[in-house]
């Protein structure tokens, strides 16, 4: 059999879904089929402005962005700063723009763009803590102090200093702050740094006021904390599921640890809450490495199994253009592309079969993930299905340095498929069997 050498080949034409669910209110209704992009202002491109970010606006819709996570946007302070342009997590005022990427004005010409897209922006919020310098310091009572009165940092982030939630004008002003982000700017919604180390009742009374003006606000919480996913968050992070694959990637887990981790969280979380997949991110990738370096030949397949299992899958700055460089996180840095790992053609293709595919939709307007027994000699394969009324797909994933061939002819139902998806995928489909490539898979979708 011809041999296909492409990353990403679709073996049959894509068909649009028509009969997409009327969505419940627990989320917005935008959110179940949407996939998100973690954009990294000063490093997305080589000016690292506002403007230069909404000029790839549209290749971010065309690859089928629905959502865009800016990392924060506000002043960094200058005392204590780290590096040449310091920590975006120290800011210096909430209701500010830092100049290295523009004006208020720019980045209004950036968020107009975005929606005239039809695409979201959440703004990445740090409430923990703020810079230092920032004017909230001189405030009594508003920062944590240790006996002698100095400002408390965490961990070695020498350049930041913490908020003590036990102020109450402390409080009220932190929302005023992201009142103003919402009414006056009009963003769509927060993605809230270290969320777990601030007060729950604090997100419950602000979400909840924000919602009454703003329902359709969309909010994600950077952690796994089940009480933020019960209440005031849409989306939690599957920071569990990413160290297993990596894990995976290097041998050290296996496929019965992703399985047995699904079951797991089939019990704790609960059904409405949304998990955010995700092979990196701006800490990973600064500081664990890019997925290349962490997942090595399983980098794309990993990219593609975020796709298929429940929840909503990540991007971050420059993984759609195969970036093998970890960026400085104080600095200025650039995109460094390597030709061979380019993705733009696997995240297009996978934007747009989650977009086409209801089984793969978020929570309740989703399909249950269920094992495909494939019995002894599969260790390393994961098989699973996901179907809701109408649709049906099946994924099977080689997590292994050899090739293997599934018996699909005992397991795929025989009816009209709409699309084929294949990574690396040795032989033309054929009836009986599919021989897929080590660290490959395949997704077919009814």
């Amino acid at each position: 059999m011809k041999k296909l050498f492409l990353f990403l080949a679709v073996l049959a034409a894509m068909v649009a879904c028509t009969n997409k669910k009327e969505c419940t209110h627990v989320h917005p209704c935008f959110a179940y089929d949407a996939s998100i992009y973690e954009l990294n202002t000063r490093q997305f491109t080589p000016e690292g402005t506002f403007a230069a970010a909404e000029a790839e606006l549209p290749r971010l819709a065309e690859l089928g962005y629905d959502i865009i996570w800016i990392m924060p946007i506000q002043p960094i302070g200058e005392l204590e700063r780290k590096g040449g342009l310091g920590s975006y997590y120290a800011i210096k005022d909430y209701c500010a723009f830092n100049p290295e990427f523009g004006t208020r004005e720019d980045f209004v010409s950036f968020l107009n763009k975005a929606h005239e897209l039809g695409i979201k922006v959440i703004l990445d919020w740090v409430a923990n803590h703020t810079a230092p310098d920032h004017p909230w310091t001189l405030n009594e009572g508003w920062h944590m102090r240790d006996s002698l009165g100095r400002l408390v940092v965490n961990y070695d982030w020498y350049d930041i200093a913490e908020l003590n939630y036990d102020n109450q004008e402390m409080r009220d002003a932190m929302f005023r702050s992201l009142e103003w982000w919402m009414d006056t700017i009009g963003i769509d919604g927060f993605r809230c740094d270290v969320a777990h180390e601030i007060p729950t009742d604090f997100w419950e009374y602000a979400f909840d006021s924000l919602r009454v003006k703003h329902p359709k606000m969309f909010t994600l919480c950077e952690s796994e904390n089940l009480d933020l996913t019960q209440t005031a968050f849409d989306m939690y992070y599957g920071w569990e599921l990413h160290h297993l694959m990596n894990g995976v990637a290097k041998g050290e887990k296996s496929v019965e640890d992703l399985w047995s981790y699904f079951n797991k969280v089939d019990t704790v979380f609960p059904d409405y809450a949304i998990r955010m997949n995700f092979t990196s991110n701006h800490d990973e990738n600064s500081w664990a490495g890019t997925e290349f370096e962490r997942m090595g030949d399983a980098a794309k397949v990993m990219a593609m199994f975020t796709y298929m299992v429940p929840g909503m899958p990540l991007t971050y700055t420059g993984q759609e253009l195969g970036n093998v460089r970890r960026l400085r996180f104080f600095d200025k840095d650039t995109l460094e592309y390597d030709p061979e790992n380019t993705n733009e053609f696997v995240y297009r293709l996978c934007n747009s079969m989650r977009r086409d595919n209801p089984a793969l939709y978020s929570n309740e307007l989703g399909g249950k993930m269920e094992r495909v027994e494939l019995g002894e000699g599969f260790e390393k394969v994961f098989a699973c299905r996901r179907a809701i009324e109408g649709n049906e797909v099946y994924g099977f994933f080689n997590f292994s340095d050899e090739f293997v061939t599934i018996p699909a002819g005992d397991i795929l139902p025989e009816k009209e498929r709409k699309n084929n998806i294949y990574l690396r995928i040795s032989e033309d489909l054929m009836p009986e069997a599919l021989k897929i490539d080590p660290w490959s898979c395949a997704i077919i979708c009814y």
